[in-house]
């Protein structure tokens, strides 16, 4: 079996073409896939070449962990999946290319209970069930401290604030120096950070990425705050320790979702109380990959890029 994927050949250098497939086992799926997401955080560093050693690491791989699409083959334990619309965070099924993490690709051949099943009608937005998994693996994570600063109004800021409203939580601050993604917040406050004199938050979630923002969210804190580091960072973080000692801060590192964030998201979906409108910006079709990539990581209007295989 083969399939058409995105190809990293090299940092910068993004290509479209045909791969070899593992045979599908007898507990595996076949997914078409219709869209997957470009991720700007851990795609962006390994498209930059920025990104630090990692397990299964190494070019030429198919990036990607956000697709959406339908099974269409199965094996012997998961005939009765045929035919369901899931979600599907990679797959490491290629042959002769690194599957880090392996969405972005017209078919995948992935164990049955890595496919998640959603909802037909979330079609394209499907792809961000992963950033919202993320998202709430964050917050629930702690000790049940709601955030009172985001920073960061990316999609991953965005959904951050959305889930603490869908849970109840008190309606955070979020930060954003960019003026024009200052727009779209819904129930909540986006500011630059200049205009803001508070020194006492006490949960503080970083959305940026950026790795020298610690210093200046330890000093927005109030005595036994929390900076969460949400994002995924290409460099050493470093803070003054005196600052911290006076706070008595802390620092917490929010890791990859697990699967009963992947069902908490989904629920809230269902009910009607999580939305994921207005967060993709941008499609391409698969043709235009290496243009996509860089555009979804150089341009600030590109909140979300997504790639409609289809017609592929």
């Amino acid at each position: 079996m083969e399939t058409l994927a995105v190809v990293l050949e090299e940092p910068l250098r993004v290509s479209l073409r045909p791969l070899e497939l593992k045979a599908a086992g007898a507990d595996d799926v076949v997914v078409q896939v219709d869209w997957s997401g470009i991720s700007t955080g851990t795609e962006r560093l390994l498209w930059s070449g920025k990104m630090p050693p990692f397990p299964g690491m190494g070019y030429p791989l198919v990036p990607g962990y956000e697709s959406v699409g339908r099974i269409v083959e199965a094996g012997a334990s998961a005939r009765h999946r045929l035919g369901e619309t899931v979600f599907v965070p990679g797959s490491s099924a290629f042959i002769g290319a690194h599957g880090l993490f392996g969405g972005a690709a017209r078919t995948l051949v992935t164990a049955s209970t890595r496919a998640c099943a959603i909802s037909s009608e979330l079609a394209e937005r499907g792809i961000l069930i992963a950033l919202a998994a993320t998202a709430r693996h964050a917050l629930a994570s702690g000790d049940g401290r709601a955030p009172d600063l985001i920073v960061g109004h990316g999609v991953l800021g965005r959904l951050l604030a959305r889930i603490a409203l869908a849970e109840g939580r008190p309606a955070p601050t979020v930060w954003e120096v960019q003026a024009a993604r200052r727009a779209g917040a819904k129930g909540y406050e986006v500011i630059d950070p200049s205009d803001d004199p508070r020194r006492d938050y006490q949960s503080i979630y970083d959305a940026s990425g950026a790795h020298d923002l610690l210093r200046t969210l330890i000093s927005k804190l109030g005595r036994g705050g929390e900076v969460v580091l949400a994002g995924f960072y290409d460099k050493p973080l470093s803070f003054d320790f005196p600052p911290a000692f006076m706070r008595e801060a802390r620092i917490r590192i929010a890791a990859e979702w697990q699967p009963g964030d992947l069902t908490a998201v989904l629920r809230l979906i269902d009910q009607g109380l999580l939305s994921l409108d207005d967060l993709i910006t941008h499609q391409a079709e698969p043709q235009a990959a290496n243009d996509a990539y860089a555009r979804a990581f150089t341009d600030q209007a590109c909140l979300k890029m997504v790639l409609d295989w289809r017609q592929t």
